[in-house]
């Protein structure tokens, strides 16, 4: 799979995907301190699911209107425990391959998938 993982995604998550052989862009390492228009314009051109925690994504993609073909996830985990909440990233996103076009909100029980317009 192929990634971008915005700055709030810890770098655990980052190395183990990477571990697992997919292709993760990390912005903490290459795009620091970016706009998120800039990044998900980046996400666009090199087709990569978009995966953070900041719910400013959503609003570029819906409210703006900006592209984002390859999908948003947006993790809205409790933090109580940050070892299951890397847990439970991994697990989702391993979980499905159809994130492509959807803006996506993950829980802690629940994964809701909302279809973005092409």
């Amino acid at each position: 799979m192929r990634i971008v993982a915005n700055e709030n995604v810890t770098r655990t998550v980052i190395e183990e995907l990477r571990r697992r052989g997919h292709d993760v862009l990390s912005v903490k390492e290459s795009l620091r301190s970016e706009k998120d228009s800039v990044i998900l314009a980046r996400a666009q051109a090199e087709e990569r699911l978009v995966v953070t925690h900041d719910k400013d994504f959503g609003e570029l993609a819906f409210r703006f209107g900006l592209p984002a073909t390859s999908g948003v996830i947006l993790f809205r985990l409790s933090g109580s425990n940050p070892d299951a909440d890397n847990d439970r990233i991994l697990e989702v996103l391993e979980g499905r391959s159809d994130w492509g076009g959807h803006f996506s909100v993950v829980t802690d029980d629940r994964v809701r998938m909302r279809r973005l317009a092409a």
